[in-house]
Formats: structure tokens, sequence, C-alpha cells
């Protein structure tokens, strides 16, 4: 089964027409499943909600998603805000659809300038009347042209964050989570960090199924044995025992590579956020030094070993733009 995820910013109507609706919590999902040649084909289009009230939900979206969709019913900081987030996270393919509200007009030129600064220079514009199997096709010509990482991404070391968790009545301890990398099959041994206890895999579920395996892409649930409660919350790691796949950071020195459109400046004693792999963590900037920054984290940020992980840095108080920007050449202090 190949899994698409998609982040969606717009309205549950545009949802309803693409897929069918699913769970609803902080982030609504609607799922539209395909088959074809080589098998099933999934879209699962994730929409957070509360933004932009919240940001957190959005970058949890952004930090699984593969393609974006943001529906614009008119231009306003959110909208900015929205597409700087898609370009911080990287998210390279995707369509913006025009959608003003009713008796009012929008530019295209004006969007398509502003996706062209957020860095979103290979996004489609859509305007008119939604052609939801237009939409689906093009969403599913990006999962064909990234077919050719998903085998890098599957051999890669085990990354799951976890969402979500809970006991289920005659299965026991269950975590949900987007498998970022590698893969997990039934009766693997797995380590939760920060915890560091050891469970084994009694079954696994994708799109309600009971599969073998999961593995990069996959929205999974883990049946759970032989481990705390306890050690299972929002942002914790599943990874394979001793696989040192995540890497601990109290403190961290990065370079600050700033946000489009932001004009502010992180100064000694701001209080910001890292939104990585589903974490939210807390920190306070300890030292600046033109675009070097080191943040003294609350609790700590647990940064892949291997240097792929995306790290946006956000201030909640910053207006009208809270990111501000992505952190490159991250190291832990003392390194």
């Amino acid at each position: 089964m190949s899994v698409l995820n998609v982040a969606m910013l717009g309205s549950g109507e545009l949802g309803r027409k693409l897929g069918k609706k699913g769970d609803s919590r902080d982030i609504e999902s609607f799922v539209h499943k395909e088959s074809g040649e080589d098998g099933i084909r999934v879209l699962s289009l994730l929409r957070p909600l509360k933004h932009p009230d919240s940001i957190r939900p959005l970058l949890s979206v952004l930090g699984v998603a593969k393609a974006g969709l943001l529906e614009i019913s008119e231009l306003n900081p959110a909208v900015g805000e929205a597409m700087v987030a898609f370009g911080c996270s990287g998210i390279s393919d995707g369509f913006a659809i025009i959608s003003p509200n009713q008796g009012e007009w929008i530019d295209p030129d004006q969007v398509e300038m502003m996706l062209q600064q957020a860095g979103l220079g290979g996004w489609r514009i859509k305007q008119g009347e939604i052609d939801e199997h237009e939409i689906r096709e093009g969403l599913f010509r990006i999962q064909d042209g990234l077919s050719e990482d998903s085998g890098s991404q599957e051999e890669a070391d085990l990354i799951l964050p976890v969402d979500q968790h809970f006991n289920v009545k005659g299965v026991g301890l269950v975590a949900i989570g987007y498998v970022q990398s590698g893969r997990v099959s039934k009766h693997d041994e797995v380590e939760v960090l920060p915890a560091g206890d050891i469970g084994v895999v009694r079954s696994l579920q994708v799109m309600d199924d009971d599969v073998e395996l999961a593995s990069a892409g996959d929205r999974v649930g883990l049946a759970l044995r032989n481990l705390r409660e306890q050690s299972l919350h929002r942002g914790c790691m599943i990874c394979m025992p001793g696989s040192g796949a995540m890497e601990k950071h109290e403190s961290t020195i990065f370079d600050l590579s700033v946000a489009p459109f932001q004009k502010k400046s992180l100064e000694i004693g701001d209080v910001v956020h890292a939104s990585s792999d589903m974490q939210f963590v807390v920190g306070r900037v300890s030292a600046v030094e033109g675009s070097s920054h080191t943040v003294n984290w609350d609790s700590p940020l647990w940064i892949r070993s291997d240097g792929t992980s995306r790290v946006q840095i956000v201030q909640l108080d910053a207006v009208p733009m809270r990111i501000m920007g992505v952190a490159e050449e991250i190291r832990a202090m003392g390194d």
C-alpha cells in the first residue's frame, strides 16, 4: 500500500470532495483509496484545525507531509504564514487553490508572487470550479515522483514519533503515529525515547487493516506489550533498541536560515519553540553571534543522528509571522 500524506489547509468542504472523512482531533483527516496495477494507492489529507489561532497542529502536519494543498479565500497574514510554513518544511510540490469569498476577487499574479517568495515556486495554481479528480490525479503524480526515494527511506533507521496513545480492551496499550523512516514489523522489539523503555510489537494496523509490516509514510497503530503506559506521550519516539537513530539535545547550536517575510531577529533571552518530528519543545536563546544561535531547552530535543531532521524555530508572540526560520548545521552544545 502506497500512501501520500498531504498537508491541507482549507475548508472541510474541500476535504470531503477529495476523500472520506476520518479522525478529527486537532487534526482532521480525509482518505482516498484507489486500486491500480501496482496495488492500492492512498491519499491521506491532513487538515490542521485552529490555525491561525494555534500553529502547532499545522507544524505537526507539515512534519509528516510530502505534498501540500492550500485553499485561499482571501489574502491575509495567515495565508502568508501558511505559505512560509510549507516552504520552511521543504514541501516543494502542491496546489494553491484560489477560492475567493463570495463577491470578492483574488489576483492570481499576486498569489504566484507570494508562492515564489515563500519558496513554493513549483506549486500549481488552480482557479474556478474545483475538479476533485484533477486534484487527486495531480497528487498521485507527485506520489509517483517521490517513489524513487521511498526505498532509501525504508532502509533507514526506524523513527516513529507518537502523536496518540491509549488502552484498548482486549488489545492493550496502543501507540499511533507516522513512520518517518525505516520499517517496523510484528514481534519486533522497540525502544521508546526518552524513557528508554523496551516493548514488543504485538500487532500492527495501517488504514484500519491488520498488517505484518509498516514502513515510511504509513500511519500505523502499534499494539505494544511489556511497556509502561507512562513511557508514552505525544512527541516521544519509537526506534529500534540501540540503533542510535536519535540524538539527545539539552542545548543546541544552529545557524538560523531566516524565514521569508520575517523582519524580527532573535535576541538573547527570547523564548522560542522548536518543531520537529511531532515535538514542540520550548527553550530560551542564550547566545547569538551572526546567524549562529544557541538555545537551552526546557526538556530535551531529539534530533535525528543522520542529520535529516528539519527543525523549524517558532516564536509564538511574534506578529504577524511566528515562524522565525529553519535551524541548519545543528549540533549539540559541547560537540
